[in-house]
């Protein structure tokens, strides 16, 4: 009876443990900006981490108050957050980031200025309880025609990737929040965006490894203590399944090649390359299995739903055999290992604010080219927004371009935004007498808005071009400003230059 007893108690421990660690190796999300009773019961339970989105923010002190809701019921949680500065923005969703991107500091190529802003935006987020940011993105630019990547990248050079990539890691992580360097083995020669299919890359793996391990080889000696998969398919690698989900790319590549051995977090489940092909519970099956440690899920589906089907998929494989217990609990030992070095690294970290950081980083960026004698304006202008579809990273909620600053200049300026073919026309009949100043993003990615700025410069060749994406096209019109990208300071510093503040 005895042994009946502690056997069914052993195997009633096994299954708990078996439990835990499958919730512990999950990062879901939530909507709304408390934390709802699901999440809080199933942190209870073993969940470590959880993922914050723009939908859970709407001020840094609500962003405080949920982290401390979150840790009065586990004080080791990992709180994550996609907050890559630039145009990826959720700590300022609203108003646009006081932080230029990547490309903007890669364009001004001083690594002390890139660790001194990755420190000041790590020390917001450790201020409001995040500890873990998925942030940097290493990824090496090397397709101009990039549909996602773009200005996340700090440029096409490898090298200089690879430097920026470890001064990022070196600033965020000294402020007590883990880096997350991303998308590995890297997104910078891909046409195609993940959220929607599964991008490709041909090239040998000779020129992967000079080229897009660079960076990550930089971010692993800089100490990342995370590292986010890719879902692209690399046939040099693994001909038959994408990053997130290949043996040969996390387990034999990253770590037994490369060295690494922190965490290793999924890119979000939920986006079609996964979704759509493996499925959701299938893929993050196979994500652990391949070595991963952590899912990241919940940017799009962000239910106690969601939580459970995974948890209930991991146990289910442990049990079946396709995935083996040890993996299992090898990842979710990760998860807890990062979780204690947060806790640690957040009581070493204590610094003194430098709120103006990413300002003078801004203007540092800013590339002016004057084809004929340039006076500041003095007069409120219209500012007319080429705006091309936001790819979903970015999203469509966080505000850009340079009204609003040139508003605070030069009052009574006025603005619109403009999509399609007969952009010009439409431009020039609502902008009537004032000045024009044409915003775009990407010019050499798209003809319309090529063709819009032919039409404007045609018949108002006194024109302003603000170039907020990746500058590729040709500087022109009476003043060209590329600003490398489009947070809020990048605008601030363009309409310093225009209105000669």
């Amino acid at each position: 009876m005895t042994t009946t007893t502690s056997g069914t108690t052993a195997s009633h421990g096994k299954k708990d443990a078996l439990t835990r660690d499958a919730l512990t190796v999950l990062q879901p999300g939530f909507t709304g900006t408390t934390a709802p009773d699901w999440l809080l019961r199933r942190l209870g339970e073993g969940l470590a981490s959880v993922g914050l989105f723009g939908r859970n923010i709407a001020s840094s002190e609500q962003l405080a108050a949920l982290t401390a809701q979150l840790r009065a019921e586990r004080e080791d949680v990992l709180v994550a957050i996609d907050e890559e500065g630039g145009d990826v923005t959720r700590l300022e969703v609203r108003t646009g980031s006081s932080f230029p991107g990547n490309h903007a500091l890669g364009a001004v190529d001083d690594v002390e200025l890139t660790r001194a802003v990755a420190h000041e935006l790590g020390r917001r987020l450790a201020e409001c309880g995040v500890n873990l940011n998925w942030a940097p993105s290493a990824d090496v630019n090397s397709n101009p025609d990039n549909p996602v990547i773009g200005v996340r990248s700090f440029g096409a050079s490898t090298e200089l990737a690879a430097r920026h990539t470890a001064a990022y890691v070196t600033g965020l992580q000294s402020a007590g929040v883990a880096a997350c360097t991303k998308h590995f083995p890297g997104h910078g020669d891909t046409a195609v965006d993940s959220h929607h299919a599964v991008p490709r890359i041909d090239v040998d793996t000779d020129v992967l490894r000079a080229r897009e391990l660079a960076p990550f080889r930089a971010a692993i000696a800089a100490g990342t203590k995370a590292v986010m998969s890719a879902h692209i398919l690399v046939p040099a690698l693994d001909p038959d399944r994408p990053g997130t989900l290949s043996h040969r790319v996390l387990t034999e590549l990253l770590r037994g090649e490369m060295g690494y051995d922190g965490l290793i977090v999924t890119d979000g489940m939920e986006m079609r390359a996964i979704a759509d092909t493996y499925g959701i519970e299938r893929g993050s099956v196979l994500a652990i299995a391949a070595g991963a440690d952590a899912i990241c899920v919940g940017g799009g589906l962000a239910d106690e739903g969601i939580v459970r089907s995974l948890r209930d998929a991991l146990v289910a494989a442990v049990r079946s055999g396709e995935l083996p217990e040890e993996r299992l609990a090898d990842a979710a030992e990760r998860v807890r290992a990062l979780a204690r070095w947060t806790t640690t690294a957040a009581t070493a970290a204590r610094s003194a604010a430098d709120p103006e950081v990413g300002l003078r980083a801004a203007r540092r960026a800013l590339r002016v080219t004057v084809t004929e004698s340039f006076t500041p304006l003095t007069e409120p202008p219209y500012v007319a927004a080429l705006t091309p579809v936001a790819n979903i990273a970015v999203g469509d909620e966080t505000p850009w371009g340079v009204a609003a600053e040139l508003f605070r200049l030069l009052p009574g300026t006025e603005t619109g935004s403009f999509t399609g073919d007969d952009t010009g026309r439409a431009v020039l009949e609502a902008a009537g007498a004032r000045r024009v100043v044409a915003v775009v993003r990407d010019e050499h990615r798209h003809p319309w808005m090529a063709t819009a700025l032919d039409v404007l410069l045609k018949d108002r060749p006194d024109t302003i071009v603000v170039e907020m994406g990746v500058p590729q096209a040709t500087p022109r019109g009476a003043l060209h400003l590329a600003t490398h990208g489009a947070a809020r300071v990048c605008g601030r510093a363009a309409a310093e230059v225009i209105a000669g503040a």
